[in-house]
């Protein structure tokens, strides 16, 4: 009996060329710790790409975040602005610097920061915004800036979906003083595990540097600009291994044909789905302006139930398809440490409603195929769709 078709995940991490021969060189040589060539490398196109004038990479997205909060010197006493449906690193940096986190609801068509709801949430504590892009579409820029501008507060940027998106006035990583990147291997560019911390405020960069080396002056050491390195002020241990930007360097280095790839599927997608989602009252990722990075693509089923029904089919299928953030204020962390003032049923509904399908760049066209197969063979019911629609 056959074993029926292979299960196609919903992400997969993309091998880029040279990154054996990259590590054997780390492996060899007497440099595998961090800030070697290979991170010199990375760092320089890096700033290319994002257009950011400084770079440093880091262990973790998770811990660009974490140096973002504590470089605005946020602490207690202080609040920071971020949407509830985000990944839970953005509330623990805030809150490992004895801040409170305030959650705000969200675009329902995007999934990104509502400016109103951030205008609302504004108070004498509040330090800065906190802006996720989510799936690399640009959260309204303008509009946030404006509220930040005359509130006379700044902006943090979770760029970690949104490497290298620009266009229509606006590049994704140059929006706050910092933004983070995140170099996990769900991510478009990817090192396993890793992160960058994008600077946009010149004034902050030697005390970055500083906290990413263990809160030493190790790096003006190594410039010549002291004659020995110590402690200069808290820190931790931040910077990432040779072996680690030996690896990103080769997926940097292939950066557009990742992209390329990802829109491609991206687009067949968008096209080829349209009909469907049209006629089951399903709502299609539609970014404003067609800007995004492809970093996933999402639907909207009518009700919760649906989405349950979706997935299920899906999986038997064979599509790895999944839903996607709980929403910080419903977890008992959120409640716990955070501060939600009003209800944020859109960032509920928007999570309970949601599916992302697959998308990596090795993706074949055989297996778009059988996804776009599989959703197509799902129907939802004309009276269970009135029903949803009307709630």
């Amino acid at each position: 009996m056959s074993a029926g078709p292979k299960p196609i995940p919903l992400s997969r991490p993309y091998r880029a060329a040279g990154e054996l021969e990259n590590l054997e060189q780390v492996l060899a040589s007497d440099h595998a710790h961090g800030d070697g060539r290979f991170t010199v490398q990375a760092t320089e196109r890096l700033r290319d790409i994002s257009g950011a004038p400084d770079v440093l990479l880091t262990t973790s997205g998770t811990h660009a975040l974490e140096m973002s909060t504590r470089l605005i010197g946020a602490g207690p006493g202080d609040e920071i602005i971020l949407p509830s449906f985000t990944f839970p690193s953005a509330a623990n940096a805030i809150v490992l610097a004895g801040a409170t986190p305030v959650f705000v609801d969200i675009d329902p068509a995007t999934g990104n920061l509502d400016p109103n709801s951030v205008q609302e949430a504004i108070g004498p504590r509040t330090r800065a915004i906190s802006i996720m892009h989510y799936g690399g579409v640009p959260a309204d820029v303008t509009a946030l800036e404006c509220i930040a501008r005359d509130a006379g507060i700044l902006i943090l940027e979770d760029n970690a979906h949104g490497l290298g998106v620009q266009g229509q006035g606006v590049r994704l990583g140059t929006i706050g003083v910092t933004a983070a990147q995140s170099f996990h291997d769900t991510k478009n560019i990817h090192c396993g595990e890793g992160g960058a911390l994008l600077i946009n405020d010149p004034t902050m960069l030697l005390s970055a540097e500083i906290m990413r080396e263990k809160g030493t002056n190790r790096s003006q050491y190594l410039r010549g600009q002291v004659d020995k390195y110590s402690w200069a002020q808290i820190g931790s241990s931040y910077l990432p291994s040779e072996l680690n930007a030996a690896v990103l360097t080769c997926q940097l280095a292939e950066f557009d044909t990742i992209q390329t790839l990802r829109h491609r599927i991206w687009d067949r997608y968008a096209s080829e789905l349209a009909a469907w989602a049209d006629a089951a009252g399903v709502a299609l990722m539609d970014p404003p302006g067609g800007l995004h990075a492809a970093h996933l693509f999402f639907l909207l089923l009518p009700s919760p139930a649906l989405q349950r029904e979706f997935l299920e089919h899906l999986h038997r299928a064979g599509i790895g398809a999944a839903f996607h953030y709980v929403p910080l204020h419903t977890s008992a962390a959120g409640q716990l440490y955070g501060r939600t003032p009003v209800a944020l049923d859109r960032s509920e509904r928007f999570a309970e409603r949601l599916v992302r399908l697959p998308l990596w760049p090795s993706m074949s066209d055989d297996d778009v195929d059988r996804v776009i197969a599989a959703v197509t063979a799902f129907t939802v019911p004309s009276l269970l769709r009135s029903a949803a629609s009307r709630r």
